[in-house]
């Protein structure tokens, strides 16, 4: 029976170094699940967007020049109005006065001109009667001289009575003028949109500061104005077009266009490390939405730019990797020992492609412009390629060059079966 124990024992031995091995030889990496997509050719648009708030094109503020107990108002707000309609009115009575006074001055002024020029003509005849005696010898030099002068004097009062005449005019003008302005006009047509004073209230006017009796805005052309950072801007031109949503309005957009960029940037939080740069940018709309006001909340999406016929990935597809990390990897060429070494590691833009094999081939490519999906490949990959595209933890970093890979099979709502890695 000893040579039984042999074989059995030599067997162990065996079926022993054969599980060795086995555990010794190197296992190929596990298979990853992933979410596969194919690069397809069709056209993307860049587009820029930005929330702002709903305003009217034109908004003017109604007030007035002139100091006074505001006594009509003749409009409520959200009211329609037309060009030179009377909107309201300030107690006239002190203007009016100011207004006869100033007449009084002028027709006293004309009598003035009067009397002046009578006195002249009348010199003017002394003048010549004395002429033709001197000419004679009946009247001497000194006597011509004496009627030349009061001649003189005569003119120069019918010249300040002139002068005297034309100031009281103007005063009068401006007394008219400001009685005029007593009576408050819409100069556009419009909506009051507020009212900010009552009848009874007394209006400060002033050249230095205005005191707003109502608020007019044309409705019939809406606008959004909203701030886009320094390096959208530069992508934005007058005239692109916009697509502009409302919170209100749910479900709803409304078409516009860009009609204004700013030429100056606003600087928020300058020298400091929350520094902000950005650019006020208006859309219009190309008509009024029903029910849209100035003041409601309003997002424009401008689509700056379209490229058509190129190659498309949507955008999670694109992630970034080491430049160590990658297969062609050449590292640089030190020049001397006191070259400076790069603080941060150099990053590339690729895909992961996979071929007829199910592996996973890492290919650096070269971007353009993206939408909110999709991302043009301006480099890099074909027509057809099949690319990885999720999830995102094994894209982004469990992935490597190589690896076998398998779709995943999507749930009925969208999502990876079972051991996916997310």
């Amino acid at each position: 029976m000893k040579w039984w124990k042999a074989v059995i024992a030599g067997g162990l031995v065996l079926g022993a170094g054969a599980i060795t091995a086995g555990g010794l030889r190197e296992r190929p990496p596990p298979t990853q699940e992933v979410q596969l997509s194919r690069v397809r050719k069709g056209s993307i648009t860049r587009t820029i967007t930005g929330a702002g708030k709903v305003q009217a094109a034109t908004t003017v503020k109604i007030s007035s020049n002139l100091s006074g107990d505001l006594v009509e108002l003749a409009v409520k707000a959200g009211e329609g109005v037309k060009k030179g309609q009377v909107l309201g009115r300030i107690d006239k009575r002190r203007y009016e006065a100011s207004v006869k006074q100033a007449q009084a001055s002028v027709n006293a002024s004309k009598a003035e001109v009067q009397v002046s020029e009578v006195e002249a003509a009348r010199t003017r005849t002394e003048l010549a009667r004395v002429q033709g005696l001197t000419d004679k010898g009946l009247a001497s030099g000194a006597e011509l001289e004496t009627a030349r002068a009061t001649l003189d004097s005569a003119e120069a009062k019918v010249a300040a009575a002139k002068q005297r005449l034309a100031q009281n005019a103007a005063f009068l003008e401006q007394s008219a003028t400001d009685l005029a302005k007593t009576t408050l006009e819409s100069p556009i047509d419009g909506t009051v949109i507020e009212l900010s004073r009552e009848v009874g209230e007394r209006v400060r006017g002033s050249d230095f500061s205005e005191d707003v009796v109502m608020t007019i805005a044309a409705l019939n052309v809406m606008e959004v104005k909203f701030e886009v950072g320094e390096h959208e801007v530069v992508h934005l031109k007058t005239g692109q077009p916009a697509e502009v949503t409302m919170d209100a309005l749910e479900g709803q957009t409304f078409q516009g266009a860009v009609v204004e960029i700013a030429q100056k940037a606003l600087i928020k939080n300058p020298g400091t490390e929350a520094e902000v740069t950005s650019f006020p940018v208006t859309v219009a709309l190309d008509s009024r939405p029903p029910s849209v006001l100035p003041g409601m909340s309003a997002e424009a999406r401008i689509s700056a730019e379209t490229h058509t016929d190129t190659l498309l990935v949507p955008i999670q597809a694109v992630t970034v990797r080491a430049e160590r990390s990658l297969p062609d990897y050449k590292p640089p060429v030190e020049g001397d020992t006191l070259t400076a070494k790069r603080r941060t590691e150099a990053l590339a833009k690729v895909v992961f492609v996979v071929d007829g094999d199910n592996k996973a081939q890492v290919r650096r490519v070269r971007t353009g412009i993206a939408s909110d999906t999709e991302l043009e490949v301006v480099e890099g990959l074909h027509d057809g390629d099949r690319v990885v595209e999720g999830p995102y933890r094994t894209l982004s970093k469990e992935l490597n060059p190589g690896d076998s890979v398998r779709e995943a099979e999507l749930g009925a709502g969208g999502g990876m079966k079972g051991g996916s890695k997310s």
